[in-house]
């Protein structure tokens, strides 16, 4: 559904140019639940703002589907994010047009498609769970209940994807659990592929994949071990003590052999500019280099 290859974002203005991906290898395969972790000013609102088409390229490739976004015209575009593409932001306020009810909001998006669909929208609203909300306006929805609008909105055109960009960060723990439920359903009923931006390491753990951005680069993938465990045993797992028990970790390597390794490991080892590294056997050892002489 993605493949991102040597994915390269240049901001510039008069004064500065600041890179924000620097070369970036990503893919996502249809129909998959992932997250995207990273600290502020890793890169990864940037990358899903690529993804989005709400911001362009400036080198390298990306594919989402059949669209080449580093190619894509300014009205492909258009039919990118109307048709390929939901979006979920973290600001309500970005999902939601206050003077409409809940059904209309949902149906804003198919108006502009030209694809009205009212039982559908009804229909999306009840599989988040607000059946009984239909007509009531922003200021009679608690936060939790407007990002469920704002899910159901950004299924209204049926799109093969959806990004959320922090879509529990301003809600309780317990909101939070029935938004990702509800993600979680949906990759499974109707195979949506969804791909959650957070710099929460909890709400990571509770999907299949995550892939954490450091300074504009992918560093280290955490797989789930066991995907085929049964509902029971999930849980269990989710609520058992985090990523570390369900997930197990892999530093990535691109297509020309580089990677990232963790920074803790290299502070530990007091490695800066230079490492020393050798083959033993079946293992890669790194080493704070042998200090040169003469």
């Amino acid at each position: 559904m993605i493949q991102c290859e040597g994915l390269v974002k240049i901001y510039k203005t008069e004064d500065i140019e600041v890179v924000a991906l620097q070369g970036l290898n990503i893919s996502v395969r249809q129909g998959e639940l992932m997250a995207i972790i990273g600290n502020s000013g890793s890169g990864k609102s940037t990358l899903l703002n690529i993804l989005g088409g709400l911001d362009r390229p400036s080198a390298g490739s990306v594919r989402v589907g059949k669209w080449d976004l580093l190619k894509i015209t300014d009205d492909q575009l258009v039919e990118y994010k109307r048709d390929t593409v939901g979006f979920i932001w973290q600001n309500n306020a970005r999902n939601l047009l206050p003077y409409l009810t809940a059904l209309e909001n949902v149906e804003v998006p198919m108006m502009l498609a030209g694809k009205m669909d009212r039982p559908y929208a009804k229909q999306l609203l009840e599989w988040v769970g607000l059946g009984h909300r239909l007509n009531n306006k922003l200021h009679q929805l608690s936060g939790g209940e407007q990002q469920r609008v704002a899910i159901a909105i950004s299924l209204a055109n049926k799109p093969q994807m959806l990004l959320a960009d922090e879509p529990t960060g301003s809600v309780d723990t317990q909101t939070s659990d029935m938004i990702m439920n509800i993600f979680r359903r949906m990759n499974q009923e109707i195979g949506i592929t969804i791909v959650i931006v957070t710099h929460d390491l909890s709400l990571a753990g509770k999907v299949d994949r995550v892939v954490a951005i450091r300074d504009g680069l992918t560093s280290t993938e955490f797989i789930k071990r066991n995907p085929n465990l049964d509902e029971d045993e999930e849980m269990q797992h989710n609520h058992g003590g985090g990523l570390q028990e369900v997930h197990e970790a892999y530093v990535v390597v691109d297509r020309v052999g580089r990677l990232q390794v963790p920074k803790e490991y290299l502070e530990a080892l007091n490695i800066q500019d230079k490492a020393s590294m050798e083959l033993d056997g079946d293992k890669i050892i790194i080493r704070t280099p042998k200090t040169l002489e003469g």
